[in-house]
């Protein structure tokens, strides 16, 4: 029998007293393509140990005065993640119980058969290879849905990942408010990722896209019977999410009836299912999201006051695209990285009237039409760099013919290139604060002083700017 190719360079420690059967499981071993060491004590294995990266750990039980006890303790203390595999030829069943509780992988019985200790050792690797893939899932994870994922130097947006790690493990309801495409959904798996539940379920439901009586049964789950089509028992979003965290996204858009049951699940975690009587309690963090002005909905009405105090205990308010103006050439290359690697491609950079097209555009879908604006152009670009004929048309009407035009050596000195971007920065955010410096200097996260020599070496100093 031969062990699967992946487990073939496994390195594999051998501790015995016994030195005939060490060199000749050594031998065997290494014939079937591991790599093997070999020590007769403990101290020999700690040198070895001290010096490889050992993938299982064969030690005998008694070596002589010394016990393989206590290697198994030396590797469960500074090696955690090396299977010990303990051999003894005086098995009990009590010998057994203390080998597992100790924290060994198995304990076989001497003498030792071939085929079996194959399986034993491959069947350690086996575990050590899902455990791996795990380790690197989440890890994916964590870049998908994390902090890591989530770009921006705007002032505010700094200030809401402080909020993130202030929060994250905490069990308080968050409520994520901002126009549609800014990045809701994100931030509430950064949330989740973030905190001690990031390896329970993260449920996420768009109460906008359900009819009220569908929405109810999604969200607490129904008996059989209990409506038409209700065929068998189902369990709701909030069971599916115990223990781990329920995004509620459009949560304004919530009929009366259930913003109660809203209201009793958030004071007591707990809750019924349609058509049941049993009465079901969970341990699930809540997080909602909504593009509607919720004070208004509440002053109009359409939303209960007593939900909403329940529900904004934390809020993240996200700022729309046109309001993170120094964010959009950084998020537009992030993009551009994402996408040249799902889709195979190699474009380099955005040419400079491409650059005016994005940074000139007001974004009313935020980040959302970002995303897919540098996806399309990614699709469709032809040459090595974004141009203005690879963005859509709504981008590229809002150049001046100026801008438009790529000089004639289609080159930029550095300092252009550096200038350009930063005073149409400096310009958008001066004109939505209405040339407010203060504000602006807030906002930009630079002293007045700092933004004053900028203004000036820019050519923003001019009284004139300030009517357009």
């Amino acid at each position: 029998m031969k062990p699967p190719e992946m487990q073939n360079d496994a390195k594999i420690l051998l501790v015995d007293d016994d030195q005939q059967l060490l060199q000749s499981m050594g031998s065997w071993l290494t014939e079937l393509g591991f790599q093997t060491f070999l020590a007769h004590n403990f101290e020999s294995a700690g040198k070895i140990l001290s010096n490889e990266t050992i993938h299982v750990a064969l030690v005998d039980v008694r070596l002589g005065p010394e016990d393989g006890f206590e290697i198994l303790k030396h590797c469960r203390q500074h090696y955690p993640n090396t299977p010990v595999l303990l051999m003894t030829g005086y098995a009990t069943i009590n010998t057994g119980i203390e080998a597992i509780r100790a924290g060994a992988f198995d304990l076989l019985t001497k003498p030792l058969i071939d085929e079996e200790l194959l399986i034993a050792i491959n069947r350690v690797l086996s575990q050590q290879h899902v455990i791996q893939e795990n380790q690197q899932l989440k890890v994916q994870l964590d870049r998908r849905y994390g902090m890591d994922n989530i770009v921006g130097n705007n002032v505010r947006m700094e200030k809401i990942f402080d909020v993130i790690d202030s929060v994250a493990d905490t069990r308080a309801s968050v409520l994520i408010t901002g126009e549609s495409g800014t990045g809701k959904s994100l931030i509430a798996r950064a949330i989740h990722q973030r905190s001690d539940r990031r390896d329970a379920p993260f449920v996420e439901i768009a109460c906008g896209a359900l009819p009220e009586n569908l929405l109810e049964s999604e969200l607490f789950g129904h008996v059989a019977g209990s409506f038409t089509g209700a065929i068998g028992n189902k369990q709701g979003k909030f069971k599916l999410a115990d223990g781990g965290t329920i995004f509620l996204d459009e949560i304004a858009t919530a009929s009366p009836s259930l913003q109660i049951k809203l209201l009793r699940v958030l004071q007591n975690f707990e809750f019924e299912q349609v058509g049941g009587s049993e009465t079901h309690k969970v341990n699930t963090r809540v997080i909602l999201a909504t593009n509607e002005d919720m004070t208004a909905a509440v002053a109009e009405g359409r939303f209960r006051e007593d939900l909403f105090y329940r529900i904004n205990v934390i809020n993240l308010q996200l700022p729309p695209l046109r309001h993170r103006q120094n964010d959009v050439i950084t998020l537009a290359e992030h993009f551009l990285s994402k996408f040249n690697s799902e889709i195979g491609r190699s474009i380099f950079g955005f040419e400079t009237a491409a650059v005016h097209a994005i940074q000139h555009y007001s974004w009313p879908g935020n980040v959302r039409e970002l995303q897919n604006v540098i996806e399309r152009a990614v699709l469709l670009g032809k040459s090595s760099k974004i141009t203005v004929d690879d963005l859509p048309a709504n981008l590229t009407n809002c150049l001046t013919p100026a801008q438009s035009i790529v000089s004639p050596s289609g080159k930029q000195t550095l300092k252009e290139a550096m200038e350009a971007p930063e005073r149409q920065i400096i310009l958008q955010v001066l004109r939505d604060n209405n040339w407010n410096r203060s504000e602006t200097a807030g906002q930009l996260g630079v002293n007045r002083t700092t933004l004053y020599k900028k203004m000036k070496k820019l050519g923003l100093d001019h009284p004139n700017l300030a009517a357009f």
